[in-house]
């Protein structure tokens, strides 16, 4: 179970990571092409959601790889379905493009179930 957590939080981890970043360090004009929703939304609120993810991908393979306060892996997990959660609904309400959403939410709810390890 702790190797499939791994993997699995590995892969999720690199998403977010990559996600997160970009919506940090790019314009709205950069964005626009890959995320229609951008122009919808504020832009510190896309910085916001970017420093989410970012943070929710180091909760994933911080606290189990240190050894400390590993329960906070099970948190960051639970905390990306929310976040998918919001940003299908978003999806629904503007460009209907959520078919990247379904495989994170399900990666994101099959690491809670991993993560269970540590408890």
């Amino acid at each position: 179970m702790t190797i499939a957590y791994w993997i699995v939080a590995g892969l999720l981890a690199l998403f977010y990571l990559y996600s997160g970043a970009i919506k940090l360090y790019q314009t709205r004009e950069q964005l626009r092409p890959m995320m229609a929703w951008v122009d919808r939304m504020p832009m510190p609120t896309v910085r916001g959601i970017g420093t989410v993810e970012v943070l929710g991908a180091l909760g994933l393979i911080l606290p189990p790889l240190t050894g400390i306060a590993p329960v906070l892996a099970l948190a960051a997990a639970v905390g990306l379905v929310l976040l998918q959660i919001g940003a299908i609904t978003v999806h629904l309400n503007t460009d209907r493009q959520f078919g990247i959403n379904i495989p994170a939410i399900t990666l994101a709810a099959v690491t809670i179930w991993l993560a269970t390890v540590w408890l």
